[in-house]
């Protein structure tokens, strides 16, 4: 019995042992199956619980962004030379559609839209990015193009169409290079403006009124947040903040002198003009030649257009600030200089010749006139009258005058960065740059605008409107508010001599093209200056009317014309006075101006 017993007792022992390593096995799998659910949980929940729920609102929540819509630029009457137009843009959402989804979405879109799929292929490629930034497929789509998208976008997941706002400049390239144009933000633009608002879709301002006044002109985003379904249907609108658009900002541009500016440039390849109030130095035209068309860069300039952009000729450069031999127009500074210093009068005459020779050299003149005072001297631009001007007043007191009336610095107008400060090639200049010492033919040179010296056409606008208004130097701006004024402290009998010879430049001199008597009294000076081997550029400074109160004073430039400045420059300048006193009633002609 106790045997059998025994022997019974042994399988079954066996049997519950198994079970209950059985047991003890589940059992431990099971926790450490809750071990791992709790685990990751954790993970998900408390380490990146706030990086998934942003990812999960990703998926939930849609941002519908709203372009601002950029200020306007306007002319001093409020007429519109800058505004904006609405347009449709294809994008690619990259985080939505990897390279295995990506060619069938392509083929659709490009059948949807009749757009060529290499095309989209070339658009995705190269607008890669590593931020996951959407990337634009195609832009300026037609309307029809919008609706067929629109019918079918609940199947085109990861491509989107969006309005999008484009600069217009309805008048073309006029004054296109004062308000210079806008394109899209690059990358690391992006990266360095992200923190003041800006969007990597943003448009920004990249030269002229378009850059410098960019803070003004672009307005804020503002946009929608949706909430949507898996289907990406919405379902309601979570908040909604409105864009704010850019303000307006009026010029000092009159449209009509702009356009009398640009049309008396067809005459020539290249060249600038400058028309300013010599009261208060408001820019009321500016145009430069060649120029261009800014609504190219709204949608993106071709390669053909781009590389027309980019020709020798400079199509982007404003040749209103860059710096030019200012020839016979300098001739205005040496009598400054003259006076000023006290070396001579207003009623000093020196001797002309025809053939003026010093220091081993022969200058040849137009023309010899006899002993004559500054009054002629300017009116027929007497080169040997000048010659023995510079010398008898040094280079010192010369360009201490050219300095005194703003020439080698810039005027401080709203676009001072794109303003070269010309060159005042002085004796220190001289050995500093050449290594060479200052000679009498230097001064000589000098004397007449030519040598070392180069100024621009809005530095030479700001010369003769200090001239105009009786010794004040203005600031030229294109945006009204308070500019500084400078008081010359020119002596009376300096103003006296040069508003007589100005004025005898055009009545009987260099100028008489603009002794018309449709127009009110001109004073002004010609100059033609030598840029060897090319040809001669021309120049025409002035204003009127010169019996009274000037209210407009003009500067023109013919780049490398060949002509003179009385048949190429002053025929513009009558162009645009023409346009400015039109229906003027011109007050009685006169030689003198107090």
């Amino acid at each position: 019995m106790v045997r059998a017993s025994g022997l019974g007792s042994g399988p079954s022992s066996t049997r519950h042992t198994g079970v209950g390593h059985q047991a003890a096995l589940l059992l431990t799998f099971m926790l450490l199956l809750l071990a791992a659910i709790i685990g990751r949980l954790a993970w998900l929940q408390l380490l990146h619980g706030a990086e998934n729920k942003a990812m999960a609102d990703e998926n939930r929540i849609r941002l519908l962004p709203r372009n601002p819509v950029r200020g306007r630029l306007l002319d001093r009457k409020g007429r519109v030379l800058a505004t904006n137009r609405l347009t449709y843009n294809l994008y690619l959402q990259p985080l939505l559609v990897d390279d295995r989804r990506w060619p069938a979405l392509r083929e659709r879109l490009a059948s949807l839209l009749g757009l060529p799929a290499n095309k989209l292929e070339t658009q995705r490629r190269q607008g890669a990015n590593g931020q996951g930034f959407r990337i634009p497929l195609a832009t300026a789509l037609t309307p029809v193009q919008v609706l067929r998208f629109r019918e079918q976008s609940g199947s085109l997941r990861g491509a989107e169409v969006s309005e999008d706002v484009l600069r217009s400049y309805p008048n073309g390239s006029l004054a296109s290079h004062v308000m210079g144009y806008t394109s899209s933000i690059t990358e690391e633009e992006y990266d360095a403006l992200r923190d003041r608002g800006y969007r990597i879709s943003d448009r920004i301002g990249r030269f002229g009124l378009e850059k410098a006044y960019e803070t003004h002109l672009r307005g804020e985003w503002g946009g929608q947040q949706l909430e949507v379904n898996a289907a990406g249907q919405v379902q309601r609108v979570l908040g909604d903040k409105p864009a704010k658009a850019g303000k307006d900002l009026r010029l000092t541009l009159d449209l009509d002198l702009q356009q009398a500016a640009e049309k008396a440039l067809d005459g020539v390849r290249k060249g600038a003009i400058v028309a300013m109030d010599p009261q208060t130095g408001a820019v009321l035209a500016m145009a430069s030649r060649p120029n261009f068309d800014p609504n190219v860069f709204s949608d993106g300039p071709t390669t053909a257009q781009w590389n027309s952009l980019n020709r020798p000729e400079a199509p982007l450069l404003n040749r209103a600030f860059q710096g030019f031999p200012p020839a016979s127009t300098f001739k205005i500074v040496t009598t400054i200089a003259g006076i000023e210093s006290g070396k001579l009068g207003e009623t000093s005459t020196v001797p002309t010749v025809g053939s003026f020779c010093y220091y081993g050299q022969c200058y040849a003149d137009h023309g010899s006139y006899g002993r004559i005072g500054f009054p002629l001297a300017l009116a027929v631009s007497s080169n040997s009258f000048y010659y023995k001007v510079g010398l008898m007043v040094g280079p010192d007191e010369l360009f201490k005058a050219a300095r005194r009336l703003g020439y080698g610095s810039r005027t401080g107008s709203e676009l001072a960065a794109e303003e070269s400060p010309g060159l005042l090639g002085d004796p220190a200049w001289k050995k500093e740059v050449l290594g060479e010492p200052w000679t009498p033919v230097d001064t000589i040179t000098s004397s007449i605008g030519q040598g070392a010296v180069t100024v621009t056409p809005i530095q030479m606008a700001r010369l003769y409107a200090a001239v105009a208004n009786g010794g004040w130097l203005v600031t030229p701006h294109l945006v009204e508010r308070d500019y500084p004024r400078k008081w010359l402290g020119l002596k009376p009998a300096t103003l006296k001599v040069l508003h007589l010879g100005l004025r005898q430049a055009v009545t009987n001199g260099t100028a008489t093209i603009l002794n018309d008597p449709s127009l009110p009294p001109v004073a002004g000076k010609t100059g033609t200056g030598e840029d060897p081997p090319r040809p001669d550029h021309a120049w025409f400074g002035g204003y009127a009317p010169a019996n009274g109160k000037p209210t407009l004073v003009i500067v023109a430039f013919g780049e490398n014309t060949g002509g003179y400045g009385g048949t190429v420059a002053a025929p513009m300048v009558k162009a645009l006075m023409t346009t400015w006193f039109r229906g003027v009633k011109p007050a009685p002609a006169s030689a003198k101006q107090g």
